[in-house]
């Protein structure tokens, strides 16, 4: 699964952003087939301000987004946000084998 991580108007540090690499990287075994994550991480008048979105199967796409103090406090409610999304998701289709389940023969009297 390709992560890209972008900062527009502020400097994020690298610690931050292997931070918000894990986030994804779990968040992502959680989503059906998932094809690419982006985290943005944003200051708008300096409020910092974090989204994160999450593209799987079938071109649905889960995004939350959240305005902290910090990056930091942001990227975590986003993060929780995503999770909740994919939480309500359907779950993951398996394919499941039925073993021993054949009928059982029955004695049964000639006619």
């Amino acid at each position: 699964m390709r992560i890209t991580i972008t900062a527009r108007h502020c400097e994020v540090p690298d610690e931050l952003r292997e931070r918000a690499r894990r986030l994804v990287e779990r968040l992502s075994r959680m989503a059906t087939r998932p094809h690419d994550a982006q985290v943005l991480f944003d200051e708008d008048h300096g409020t910092p301000a974090v989204e994160v979105r999450v593209h799987t199967a079938r071109g649905m796409v889960h995004v939350g987004a959240a305005e902290a103090p910090d990056h930091r406090s942001a990227l975590d409610r986003a993060a929780a946000k995503v999770r909740r999304q994919l939480d309500k998701a359907p779950p993951k289709r398996t394919k499941r084998r039925r073993r021993g389940t054949a009928r059982p023969v029955l004695d049964r009297e000639p006619r």
